[in-house]
């Protein structure tokens, strides 16, 4: 993608890249053939992959004039509130379209709601400042109308908005990651397979366009309903006005979703209590959680082998894991079974 963009610093780089030695072995891997890039790790807003693309989205939005930042999502979405801690680090104001209503504190999709009127990620948006308008049981159309409406309102009021988009999925969102692809070949230049979650598909497209698809494995979580479609889209933008260059088709697996974007599988049960009782590496119910059971699948699979420096791209979420309501009956039972 030709022309220049602004980009503002909102964490320290570059992240760690830890050796999950104890993990590896678990699924039938060389100790040192796994390694876990701490995306986790970045310090804004409780951290997580977004953060990279904000540093660019926020950098256009400023470059542009803007003072309020709006962008849209389901109650516990990462990327919401993250672009609540992004406004309150540069001083904007920033308003949330959230799918749904002010009691649905679940995942905020397939009928899954809770009780608690602010758990996990919303509990952390209005800590750091942000509006939240509610748009009810709506579709993706439905919620863009609604995001439109709310745009228009506040330019009305003269409170220049920039319209951050979906999960920071965009072509300039997705320069964080064309950054970060680079930064992690810099510290494993004899990577053969990065696994990261697909939801939104700007990280995976970041990374794609700077190691290549044949080295990145992307586990679809349910945010979308075309996942290949969605990243060769954002490739082509990150390429233009050039066109795409012919590459080998991109590594996904779609068989990690099960019943529903927030519905907690059995795989990812299993998988969010391996990385923690062998790592200590807390992983949440909807990205990383599908991720490392689609890691765990593709282990079984021989499509990542023994002999080959593997790296799981943790992109964090953990709040997400406080506003789940089957992860934390999950984890209160495990509990229960331990109790001495």
């Amino acid at each position: 993608m030709r022309g220049e963009h602004r980009r503002v610093t909102l964490a320290a780089w570059p992240t760690p890249l830890e050796p999950a030695p104890r993990l590896a072995r678990a699924l039938g891997l060389g100790p040192d053939d796994l390694w876990i890039k701490r995306d986790d790790l970045i310090g804004l807003g409780g951290g997580g992959n977004k953060v990279r693309k904000l540093e660019w989205t926020c950098g256009q939005a400023l470059a542009e004039g803007a003072r309020t930042l709006v962008t849209s999502g389901a109650p516990q979405s990462n990327h919401a509130r993250l672009t609540a801690a992004a406004g309150a680090r540069l001083g904007m104001d920033v308003v949330l379209v959230l799918a749904g209503e002010p009691a649905e504190c679940g995942s905020g999709r397939d009928g899954v709601k809770d009780t608690v009127t602010a758990a996990g990620n919303l509990a952390l948006d209005g800590l750091l400042g942000a509006r939240i308008v509610w748009a009810g049981a709506v579709g993706g159309t439905e919620l863009a109308a609604v995001l439109d409406r709310v745009v228009g309102e506040l330019r009305e009021r003269d409170a220049a908005p920039a319209l951050i988009p979906f999960g920071g999925s965009s072509p300039v969102g997705a320069l964080g990651y064309v950054e970060g692809g680079r930064e992690l070949l810099a510290q494993a230049p004899d990577l053969a397979t990065a696994v990261v979650a697909l939801g939104s598909g700007g990280t995976m497209a970041g990374l794609v366009h700077a190691l290549g698809p044949e080295r990145v494995l992307g586990v679809h979580c349910g945010a979308v309903s075309d996942p290949a479609r969605t990243v060769d889209l954002l490739l082509t933008g990150l390429y233009a006005p050039s066109p795409a260059p012919r590459q080998p088709p991109l590594r996904l697996r779609l068989d990690q979703v099960g019943a529903g974007y927030s519905r907690l599988t059995e795989p990812v049960a299993d998988a969010l209590l391996l990385a923690a009782r062998t790592e200590g590496l807390v992983l949440d119910p909807v990205y990383t959680g599908r991720a490392m059971a689609g890691l765990v699948a593709a282990v079984r699979e021989r499509d990542i082998r023994p002999g080959e420096r593997t790296v799981f791209v943790h992109t964090g979420g953990l709040p997400g894991l406080f506003g789940h309501p089957e992860a934390l009956v999950r984890a209160g039972e495990t509990l229960a079974a331990r109790t001495m």
